[in-house]
């Protein structure tokens, strides 16, 4: 059993030290293909089915790039204020792992196709920190390892291990901060902000779908530890593989808590990578890091150079999209939302659905209402993602329009909403099969007023002893009566005229 380290109180960690943080984040690319060979790039599938010689690294195997993937990083870098290299190449950085079939990986070492760049992260109360970005490079992902057996579902302790290489190859891009100073107290917040701000700008570039929880986004988050007034920084470790926003900051926290009482005792903070654990926000140690003359680079001799032309740079330039951070601007004032209603809609991966459904005729607040509420719990119960669910903007977008026009309420339209997620057909269709449009023929309605009333004489007697509020149960109960498909303003009009009130 691993022993609980000693912690040092937050407070005292950032009165006492001053952190520093690096932060590495890859990025698997959405490309058809893997980044050297022609196998799928799908998460997924049964184990070593999307393998071929290449990405398995059988001798006799030759790459070849994947030209998506240079552009998917092209755009990457600009978007992130890089400078773009006119010319670049690949390297092999040599170690040994079982989930590297070829016992190097074909990455990017001092030549990278992006780099001297920076993003601009806002923080919860609105500060903004600029986060400079050392290098954006082109490399392939590795396999997985499962480890069978034991308590931590890692190597230790596992009776034996088995290898899936369907990612082996995968395109990746990794994004490397330069060290992140003058943070303090706000350290982990930059960190967790940082990866957010980052992932939202992935996903508006289209390049990835981003899923930490898929490890399509990954964050290795590096820490570090100086005492006030000190000018070199502390020895650091390596938190690899972090798959959640609130792990990260999680993460960085506990690692300035742990690294400071060691240096308090009198302690040296040992440089190697650690895991996170979920269960408790703890991080153990993994192995002793490597330094990069470990990994024996050397240029990769069966790839030729990237020479982007700067005609091409700058047509990529061009498809970059809205920023995040100037989307959200112009969507809350455009819809008028207050902060706390415009982090909800981000959060719940809305946006794009939501404006889809505007341009369509809705509502901002019915389209948010639709999207961020009910289809959300719809979507939450299906287990998929909203996007995934079997309705479109459009027909959101009628939904609302019917509901506004009164034919239909709040109550039906949630019918009308899960008839088409049955795939019964277009609103309207839904509505004619299952019969729900609003009865506002009075003569239908006063027969069911009349029949409450006569249910409840004693309810009449209060309406007409001037509580009107009294109305609601009569109300309720032709609602009832019709199966919700009465206009609830024309009913209560009609109680109110009939007993005289």
């Amino acid at each position: 059993m691993t022993a609980v380290a000693d912690l040092m109180d937050y407070a005292e960690v950032v009165e006492r030290y001053d952190p520093v943080l690096g932060l590495e984040v890859h990025v698997e690319l959405n490309t058809n293909t893997k980044m050297f060979c022609g196998c799928a790039n799908e998460f997924g599938g049964e184990p070593n089915t999307h393998v071929c010689p290449t990405c398995l690294g059988l001798p006799g195997a030759l790459p070849v790039l994947n030209g998506k993937g240079v552009e998917s990083a092209i755009r990457i870098g600009l978007a992130l204020n890089c400078e773009i290299a006119e010319w670049c190449r690949f390297a092999r950085k040599n170690y040994f792992y079982p989930d590297m079939p070829k016992n190097f990986q074909t990455s990017q070492y001092d030549e990278p196709i992006a780099f001297n760049g920076y993003l601009d992260v806002t923080l919860d109360d609105g500060e903004v920190v600029r986060v400079e970005i050392e290098r954006a490079h082109m490399e392939e992902d590795t396999g997985k390892s499962l480890h069978v057996g034991g308590r931590t579902g890692r190597i230790h302790g596992a009776d034996y291990s088995l290898l899936d290489y369907n990612r082996a190859g995968v395109p990746l891009i990794e994004i490397v901060t330069k060290p992140i100073t003058g943070a303090g107290e706000r350290a982990p917040e930059v960190a967790r902000a940082y990866v957010s701000t980052l992932r939202d700008l992935l996903r508006a570039l289209d390049v990835s779908d981003v899923r930490m929880d898929q490890g399509s986004l990954r964050c290795d988050a590096n820490v570090s530890l100086m005492p006030k007034g000190a000018t070199e920084f502390g020895t650091r470790t390596e938190t690899k593989n972090v798959n959640s926003l609130r792990s990260v900051e999680r993460a960085v926290r506990y690692e300035m808590t742990r690294q400071a009482a060691v240096l308090a005792s009198g302690g040296t903070v040992t440089q190697e990578t650690r895991h996170f654990q979920e269960a408790d926000g703890t991080t153990s140690a993994g192995r002793t890091k490597e330094t990069a003359e470990d990994y024996r680079y050397f240029p990769e001799p069966d790839l030729v150079p990237i020479a982007p032309s700067r005609e091409w740079v700058e047509q990529l330039r061009k498809t970059l999209p809205e920023k995040p951070a100037d989307r959200r601007k112009r969507i809350q004032t455009e819809w008028d939302l207050t902060p706390e209603e415009l982090r909800d809609l981000f959060n719940s991966g809305a946006v794009d659905l939501v404006e889809a459904t505007v341009a369509a005729g809705a509502k901002p607040d019915d389209a948010r209402g639709w999207w961020v509420n009910f289809l959300a719990q719809e979507a939450n119960a299906r287990e998929v993602e909203l996007a995934e669910l079997a309705i479109t903007p459009a027909q959101v977008a009628r939904v609302t329009e019917l509901v506004s026009s009164g034919e239909l309420t709040n109550k039906l339209a949630r019918e009308v909403v899960k008839g088409v997620l049955a795939g019964e057909g277009e609103p309207d269709e839904v509505v004619e099969k299952r019969g729900l449009k609003v009865v506002s023929d009075d003569s239908a309605l006063l027969a069911a007023v009349d029949e409450a009333l006569a249910a409840q004489p004693d309810i009449a007697d209060k309406i007409r002893g001037g509580k009107v509020q009294a109305a609601g149960a009569i109300v309720g109960a032709v609602m009832k009566a019709t199966k919700g498909q009465a206009d609830a303003k024309r009913v209560r009009e009609l109680i109110i005229e009939r007993v005289g009130a």
